[in-house]
């Protein structure tokens, strides 16, 4: 098994944005603005789509309105299979893209277009076509993190509800991998499939917080608790954790198993929908303190956190954070995309319920 990380594409750390401005509302404030953003839904026959780690809110509010809060495969399964003519993309830009990719004849609106990630800022297209053309023997599989244009330049497209049964079906075809663009994923794939991969070197700002040693310290001061990790975690992370997995799977999990405490190791956004459906249980933060820590992201993602009821009600008011992708790259993106969801359709993966 051939393992190489390629050492060229090493970026410099991505650099979280600060919480936006905004001012509290009051609970009144908030009820009023949510039945105006319900008004303005209905309205533009607009439907929200929402992943489990924006605000709570938000969460609350997609399925109040027969929306849907979810992973980023269900989330584009949904808004595929939604009649709506305007789909409002409450996450990541990368969320809206696929949302475009899948729905050309839609219009897709998100909140802030600002709101990126730290995975997909740190896979550029033009670096990560050089890398590709480098190495022209690898099948190239790419996380959904990534931008449309590098999805453009992919075989398969991934998430982490999927990545373990796509690979294992390319492994046994005989592929090598070029896998961009989170390394612990990448990792975590590799040992779990034995599978010859190479890898970018990239990482989510909000996993590679959490710490080992300190999760560790936890678990001994709950040694009951069931640890949940997602896999975007560093390896001594997810050595610890008793589930290792998706949003979806790790929620499935605290409905589940029999603990009544669950240490997880995700972002804290995941809460809000471990709560509604195990509110008899107790949830602990995984720690992102410890040696090498900063504490940039404390497990909460700073891109989700630019979602907000105060700018969702502004975009439907104005239309003008539409996603737009160019046309030729659009259809090259599709591919692989359609491919993910193809692969998941026929082996009866990631089915949407109404309980998600």
């Amino acid at each position: 098994m051939n393992t190489a990380l390629n050492e060229s594409t090493v970026h410099a750390r991505i650099k979280a944005p600060a919480s936006p401005p905004r001012l509290p509302l009051t609970a009144t404030d908030k009820a009023e603005m949510k039945q105006r953003i319900k008004r303005l839904l209905v309205e533009q026959n607009a439907v929200l789509v929402a992943h489990y780690y924006v605000d709570g809110d938000l969460q609350a509010l997609a399925e109040e309105t027969g929306g849907h809060v979810a992973d980023s495969l269900e989330m584009a399964r949904f808004g595929n299979d939604s009649d709506a003519t305007t789909l409002v993309v409450c996450g990541v830009r990368f969320m809206g893209e696929t949302a475009k990719i899948l729905n050309p004849e839609k219009r897709v609106l998100m909140p802030d277009l600002a709101a990126t990630c730290s995975l997909d800022e740190g896979c550029p297209a033009d670096a990560f076509s050089a890398f590709c053309d480098a190495h022209p023997d690898r099948t190239v599989v790419v996380y959904a993190n990534t931008s449309a244009r590098v999805k453009a330049r992919s075989d398969w497209v991934v998430t982490s509800s999927i990545a373990l049964p796509i690979v294992k079906h390319l492994h046994a075809k005989g592929d090598k991998l070029l896998w961009a663009p989170d390394k612990h994923l990448g990792h975590y794939v590799q040992r779990m499939t034995g599978v010859d991969m190479l890898l970018w070197d990239g990482a989510c700002v909000v996993h590679e917080e959490f710490k080992g040693f300190a999760l560790n310290q936890v678990r001994r001061l709950h040694p009951d608790a069931a640890i949940l990790v997602h896999p975007e975690s560093p390896e001594e992370v997810v050595q610890q954790a008793d589930v290792v997995g998706s949003t979806t799977q790790l929620i499935k999990a605290v409905t589940d198993l029999p603990n009544q405490k669950f240490i997880v190791a995700t972002d804290q956004g995941i809460f809000w929908k471990m709560h509604q459906l195990a509110p008899h249980k107790t949830l602990i933060p995984a720690p992102t303190a410890g040696e090498g820590a900063t504490c940039e992201s404390c497990a909460q993602c700073p891109w989700m956190a630019m979602n907000a009821l105060q700018n969702l009600e502004q975009v439907l008011l104005r239309g003008d954070r539409e996603i737009h992708i160019e046309e030729s790259i659009r259809q090259r993106a599709l591919l692989p995309i359609q491919r993910m969801l193809n692969f998941a359709r026929g082996h009866g993966i990631g089915a949407r319920r109404n309980s998600d």
